[in-house]
């Protein structure tokens, strides 16, 4: 199994910035793909962004431009810095980290963005 767990949530004002964090534990023994979702009140979870083992990124739309993320192979992390926020942009945010096929998942991180 491998555990993660998710840091870097929180309140912040529209055009702020936050940084998440997702450290990853457990029966490590190669994380493939990386990546950050979001789900907001009501509406199904959303791909943020993903970035492969070798550094490959992938970006929703309306992410483009304003979030990178990132990830240190070494420390078994993932990174999401997240630029001039928008309201819209408020949701539970969740890492999600893929091994041999399988998926796991964070508990998830809250980041409101308040207008």
């Amino acid at each position: 199994q491998v555990q993660l767990v998710e840091s870097g949530g929180g309140l912040v004002q529209a055009g702020g910035s936050l940084r998440l964090s997702c450290a990853a534990s457990g029966s490590i023994f190669r994380l493939d793909v990386m990546g950050w979702y979001r789900q907001a009140p009501g509406r199904q979870r959303d791909l943020v962004a993903t970035i492969t083992r070798g550094g490959t990124t992938n970006y929703a739309d309306s992410v483009k431009g304003r979030f990178t993320i990132s990830r240190d192979n070494a420390k078994n992390t993932v990174y999401l810095q997240m630029n001039s926020l928008k309201p819209e942009d408020t949701a539970t945010y969740y890492c999600n980290v893929n091994q041999w096929g399988t998926d796991y998942w964070g508990q998830g991180t809250q980041v409101t963005v308040s207008s």
